[in-house]
């Protein structure tokens, strides 16, 4: 079975004019305990990650001030989050889960964050409930400590990976490929090295069918040794917020088509949840078990 990095902080309080649903992170793990997908033994609790690993992607300055509780009210709202001191050390579990999962991959083939996904976080800003970018943080740990040397994130949360385009836009080692809804959030794109923008109420057929054609010549291409993958659940139509019209058994097959590839080249993936807002908390959970039912099944 694979590692899972999990701590309860992890759930965390929002402004209450963005209550979307945070108790995922209680119950997916209880979720994936009672199917047998998991046991205790695969969850693992990341310390804080040290700050210099934290400084290889996100500007000092601003690092400082997130860890410091010193955001300005302004970025505080940006973000969605209260500013309290236990917020900081969240965010910094949060980025060494991913960072201890992606190094677990390489002996168990993949790793999981129960949270993370973390891409709106960009090298001196946060926004949209992102302040440390974890899947990037994690990519730029692997190279600087000689584990891999070319990383491909991908990408399907339904919003783009702004902050993760912005932060590679100048490091070759680094392939960024977002699929995304094109008239979602952010409304102002970065730059990835591949951006796929689907049309509001884009379904299974055609979302499958344009990640069957890209991600295999794109692997073939860019011959990556490590892969993030950015899981979010916001494609599905129940999403109150994604504009998408996937069903559950697309997510599920959306999944499938990159842990299979990544598994039949082996190469090793570490998989941070990101975005689901469905009314339904059961839908969110159910989609990000596939997630792990699918994984459970490939490695």
């Amino acid at each position: 079975m694979f590692p899972i990095a999990y701590h309860s902080c992890y759930k965390y309080p929002v402004h209450k004019q963005h209550r979307f649903p945070m108790d995922k992170y209680e119950l997916l793990p209880q979720q994936l305990l009672r199917e047998g997908i998991a046991e205790p033994a695969n969850f693992f609790s990341s310390d804080p990650l040290d700050m210099q690993s934290v400084y290889a992607v996100h500007e000092r300055e601003y690092a400082d001030r997130v860890v410091q509780g010193r955001l300005t009210g302004k970025e505080m709202r940006r973000i969605g989050f209260e500013q309290t001191p236990m917020l900081a050390e969240r965010e910094l579990r949060i980025a060494n889960g991913t960072v201890r999962g992606a190094l677990m991959a390489f002996e168990t083939g993949i790793a999981f964050n129960i949270a993370g996904g973390t891409h709106h976080a960009g090298p001196a800003q946060g926004e949209g409930f992102c302040m440390l970018n974890d899947q990037a943080i994690a990519a730029q740990y692997l190279l600087d400590h000689g584990k891999a040397s070319k990383v491909l994130i991908v990408d399907l949360d339904v919003h783009q990976g702004n902050g993760t385009a912005a932060i590679f836009a100048h490091e070759p080692r680094v392939f960024t490929f977002s699929m995304h809804g094109t008239n979602n959030y952010p409304f102002r794109k970065e730059i990835s090295d591949l951006d796929i923008g689907l049309e509001d109420k884009t379904g299974d057929s055609t979302y499958l069918r344009i990640l069957s054609e890209t991600l295999p010549a794109l692997v073939a291409n860019v011959k990556p040794d490590f892969i993030f993958y950015q899981a979010g659940v916001d494609i599905l139509y129940t999403d109150k917020i994604g504009r998408m019209s996937c069903t559950l058994e697309g997510c599920r097959r959306r999944d499938e088509i990159v842990l299979q590839l990544a598994h039949n080249h082996n190469i090793p993936v570490q998989c941070s949840m990101g975005g689901g807002y469905s009314e339904q908390l059961r839908l969110i959970i159910e989609a990000h078990a596939n997630t792990y039912r699918v994984a459970a099944r490939i490695f």
